[in-house]
């Protein structure tokens, strides 16, 4: 399985992200050992506006576990945990006021063991509590036994902070990183080859520009493209083609906030598209601007 090299600095898959760094505070954190065989990183955010910003993301093919607290997010004063599934579209998110996040990226194939009951592909392009996603079937409660006489038990003290608060609420962040480590420890993940066979994929896909279609992916580890279009909606939550694609707006997208004379028809070639007609409309679809709109000036 490829190594770990910790948290990304790159700022792909983030429109603008200049003017967002500029509204938030914004870091990426490393987790505990035990769990970097499976996250990318914890990304951490806070802000404090005198007026409305609107972020956009061009998600990664990556579960995310987020904790929030913010107007209008659920609940304002304890925070809300939330497993948010591969989004397929553009992700906007209005900042206003104050708040705080705290996210936890899986690498692609790796939620999986977190959640093993469930293919990954049941929860792309969605966003639900935490714990419908983690917590197993309650079983049913025994009959209450009949009270015994004499006065009434008294109440049993308080028990400790619900998960998003016992994220959120520390004033240090090394302390919200251990909230973190100790949430995601507490699931127990599993080893499973399987979700290490789809890490390394998507590591390659990632990484080695010449992978460019699914059945030359397939030939490379000996498998059917079937089989393969299996493995990753098992594991990933979408299949390889739309990783392969996703990947190469990201790449478009770092070029165009950064480069201010990309040469969009080298890229497009180099991104392995027929012509640059077919990378601008990809970009434009994803996006929902062409690239030419992000340019650096």
């Amino acid at each position: 399985m490829a190594g770990h090299h910790g948290p990304r600095r790159d700022t792909r898959g983030i429109v603008g992200a200049p003017e967002l760094f500029a509204h938030v505070q914004f870091r990426r954190r490393e987790p505990a050992p035990a769990l970097r065989r499976y996250l990318e990183h914890y990304w951490l955010i806070d802000w404090d506006l005198a007026q409305p910003y609107a972020s956009h993301l061009v998600p990664h093919p990556s579960v995310n576990l987020v904790f929030e607290r913010y107007a209008g997010c659920g609940d304002e004063d304890a925070g809300y945990a939330e497993v948010a599934g591969i989004g397929l579209e553009l992700f906007t998110q209005k900042l206003e006021g104050r708040g705080r996040v705290c996210g936890v990226q899986f690498r692609p194939g790796g939620f999986r063991p977190f959640a093993p009951g469930a293919p990954v592909s049941r929860w792309t392009g969605r966003r639900l509590p935490a714990a419908d996603v983690f917590a197993p079937p309650a079983p049913p409660a025994p009959p209450a036994p009949p009270a015994p006489p004499g006065p009434p038990a008294p109440p049993a003290p308080p028990g400790p902070p619900a998960p998003p608060a016992a994220v959120l609420d520390p004033v240090a962040e090394d302390d919200r990183v251990a909230a973190l480590d100790a949430y995601l420890l507490a699931l127990g993940p599993e080893p499973d080859p399987r979700a290490d066979l789809a890490m390394d994929l998507v590591d390659l896909v990632r990484t080695d520009r010449t992978v460019l279609r699914v059945d030359g992916l397939a030939r490379a580890e000996g498998v059917s493209a079937r089989s393969l279009q299996r493995l990753f909606a098992a594991y990933v939550g979408v299949g390889p083609k739309w990783v392969i694609l996703r990947y190469r707006i990201h790449e478009a997208l770092e070029r165009a906030g950064t480069e201010p004379d990309v040469d969009w028809a080298a890229l497009a070639a180099d991104l392995g598209y027929s012509d640059q007609a077919h990378l601008v409309r990809d970009f434009t679809a994803t996006v929902g601007v062409p690239p030419t709109a992000l340019g650096t000036h």
